[in-house]
Formats: structure tokens, sequence, C-alpha cells
């Protein structure tokens, strides 16, 4: 048996699924979460919090990950749900698309943070688990990168912003384009600064 934070212990024989988000914090955009059961027999070297790796370096390792893991899913929730339920039910609810999509059913989901999704199955939330639980690291990597690549295609869709630099989040660049040129329809509304450029 592995014991983990918070005094949670699971088998070596159980299935466990690593879930994460990325994208509560930006003012535009989805929020993307992901779902990931690692190969026990298939070590994945640099598993860490997305956010302390650099694109590259991010974008080789998720690709270790799909190619090397049991399963990997991805679920969103997109602007309109974040405005209509708020970002933390969305974020949550993304949580709950990836995990359902998943092909394998785990034993049990380890989920980044405070809260854990609507979900059917055993599940812990362990904070600062992006760090602790490499499950979850692979979840935060994959998510971060497949969301990094939608600002990125959505900054052809809306030239002027950034969106392929700061990804959405409240830079300078991006209140100062705000200013400029108003908001799009990928924005938050209920976001603040963007909700007085309304």
């Amino acid at each position: 048996m592995i014991k983990l934070p918070n005094n949670l212990i699971i088998r070596k024989t159980d299935i466990v699924a690593g879930v994460d988000e990325v994208g509560r914090g930006p003012l535009a955009g989805p929020v993307v979460a992901a779902a990931v059961i690692l190969d026990p027999d298939k070590k994945i070297d640099g598993l860490c919090d997305s956010k302390k790796l650099t694109p590259r370096k991010r974008f080789l390792i998720s690709e270790k990950i799909k190619s090397n893991s049991l399963a990997w899913s991805l679920g969103r929730a997109d602007v309109d749900e974040i405005v209509q339920i708020n970002i933390l039910r969305a974020s949550l609810l993304a949580m709950q698309r990836a995990v359902e999509a998943l092909t394998i059913n785990p034993d049990i989901v380890l989920v980044d943070g405070k809260f854990t999704p609507d979900i059917n199955f055993k599940k812990k939330a362990i904070i600062k688990g992006d760090n602790l639980i490499p499950a979850i690291s692979a979840a935060s990597i994959i998510a971060k990168v497949e969301r990094d690549n939608e600002m990125i295609a959505l900054d052809k869709i809306y030239p002027g912003y950034g969106f392929s630099s700061h990804k959405g989040y409240p830079t300078r660049k991006h209140i100062e384009s705000l200013e400029r040129l108003g908001i799009t329809d990928i924005h938050r509304i209920t976001f603040s600064p963007v909700s007085k450029y309304i």
C-alpha cells in the first residue's frame, strides 16, 4: 500500500486517475481539465506542476504522457458556461467531463485542490496535488498544453489581443487591448475588469 497526503492510503493494485484543470484565472477562453491514469510499469520523467515547465518541455512531456499512460482524456467548459454557472462550478464540470471520458474506470480519482467534481467514483481532493501526485501532475501538463494551443488558435481569430502570448490571463498587454479594442465573445463578462468594458 502507498500512503499519500491527507493520510490517504492506496493499494498498489488500485487504478488511480489524476485530475487537474487549467484556466481558472484568465479573463478569456475556456477552462480545460484532464484526467490521466499512468502506467505503473512506464516511468515518465519530469512530472511536476505544469507551471514550472517551459512550453517546449511541457509539450514533450505531454506527448510522453499520452503515449505511455493507460488512459488519458480531456474535458472543458466554455465561456458561456463559465458566465452562467461561475468559474468554480465550470472548473468542476470540466473535470467531471474529463473523468467520464476515460476509457478505463479508476478505483480512485485524485483531484488537485480543495474540491472534487460530481463523479461516481471514490475521490479525494489534494491541495497542491500537482506537485505531490504524479498522475495529477500529468493531468496538469496535458490540460495546460491543450488550453495553450486553444488560445494560440484563438489569437488568429481575434488578432490584437495577444492571446498567443498571455493565454487570456490579465496581463498589462491584455488590459490595454481591452481598453483599445473592447471585449470579444470569448471574454468572461462576469470577470473584473472585463465587466467594465461591456
